[in-house]
């Protein structure tokens, strides 16, 4: 069974305790594919099909006339059934609920977030993953001494310069970032790691390495930081 597939199964559970919270949207919702718009809604909704962050699901009757559907056969014991969605010169896989459904998301497909070439929010691209409403991120100005040590060794120290930002992330516990004159270059080397967030943006990490000792992306900063964690920039934490 396809992922797509035991998603249907889970999310129309005849129990509504194991069902996922849903929530509409009413931004404007686009995305590419085959680089062709393959949708335009302000009825989009939010499904958290894990805890973690929501996932969109669109409705049928946003998609182009130009994306054509083929239904497979219907996913054993519900009415729902998975498909493939074909725009110009790309097949993607895509979970669509009939409108006979007795559902909050019938009339609605889901899609993979990363099987699509670009989403937007009104006119700002989507990056990672959907952002969930309800996580926020609060950058505060902290006047707290910082010392990271590791293995005995200073990392970084900021002394009285101050300079520290405190990053408050919903679910995560706090997170110091200082300045790079905070920090004790000599022990660090850069790293091939790139990780991403939509809430911070595209983070780069440093190695550490003490006495021959190698200690993998302990240390990170943004280089270019979204606009609500723009007061992170160039700042680094561990």
């Amino acid at each position: 069974m396809s992922r797509l597939a035991e998603l249907g199964s889970k999310l129309f559970h005849p129990q509504a305790s194991y069902r996922p919270k849903i929530v509409p949207t009413q931004k404007r919702i686009r995305a590419l594919l085959a680089s062709q718009w393959l949708f335009s809604t302000t009825s989009a909704k939010l499904v958290w099909e894990i805890p973690y962050f929501p996932q969109l699901w669109i409705p049928r009757s946003a998609f182009t006339e130009h994306a054509t559907f083929t239904e497979d056969a219907a996913i054993s014991g519900i009415q729902s059934s998975t498909c493939k969605l074909t725009l110009g010169d790309k097949t993607i896989a895509a979970l669509i609920v009939p409108d006979s459904f007795n559902s909050e998301l019938a009339g609605y497909v889901k899609l993979e977030f990363r099987d699509l070439d670009a989403w937007f929010e009104e006119q700002a691209q989507i990056h990672y993953h959907p952002k969930d409403p309800f996580h926020r991120v609060d950058v505060l100005p902290s006047g707290r001494h910082v010392k990271v040590t590791l293995e005995g060794r200073t990392l970084a120290d900021t002394g009285t310069e101050g300079g520290v930002m405190s990053l408050w992330e919903t679910n995560f516990p706090g997170r110091w970032y200082v300045p790079a004159t905070a920090v004790d270059f000599t022990l660090l080397r850069p790293s091939e790691t790139k990780t991403g967030c939509p809430y911070k943006g595209s983070a780069s990490y440093y190695d550490a390495v003490i006495d021959g000792k190698e200690y993998k992306d302990v240390v990170w900063w943004y280089e270019n930081p979204t606009v609500e964690s723009s007061a992170i920039k160039g700042l680094v934490s561990a």
